[in-house]
């Protein structure tokens, strides 16, 4: 029997993301983010975000969560973004800017009301900030 569509988790335990570049990209979520990872093997670095965990993992271990699905090159393409938000997207463009990252695009008025600003960490995951 199926549950109930109110019994439907709403919280996001864990995001898995996909790197190349293992040390390269906990280096930006430590030195971007200010986060400090709670988990780290030779596989991956898993760090608190909010409520959820962010698993880096190192592509060679991916296969193994997704088999058969195949694992995309870094260079694919972008197929997903994930939200951050904020009060001050300009003021956090301003942090982003002096920690050495280059924004994709914004801060920009988007016409279903917030403000956003987007831009990538070392492996090609896009965060957004948006008020």
């Amino acid at each position: 029997m199926t549950p109930p569509v109110d019994a439907w988790p709403t919280t996001i335990a864990a995001i898995t993301l996909v790197t190349d570049d293992l040390e390269a990209t906990d280096r930006f979520y430590r030195e971007v983010f200010g986060l400090e990872p709670v988990f780290g093997d030779d596989a991956s670095s898993v760090f608190r975000f909010g409520e959820a965990l962010i698993n880096l993992l190192r592509r060679e271990a991916a296969p193994e969560l997704v088999d058969p699905a195949p694992i995309a090159p870094v260079d694919a393409g972008v197929r997903s973004v994930m939200t951050v938000q904020v009060d001050d997207v300009d003021a956090w463009c301003a942090r982003l800017r002096d920690r050495g990252v280059e924004l994709l695009n914004g801060p920009m008025d988007r016409p279903w009301g917030p403000r956003t600003a987007s831009f990538r960490d070392p492996s090609g995951q896009v965060w957004e900030l948006a008020t």
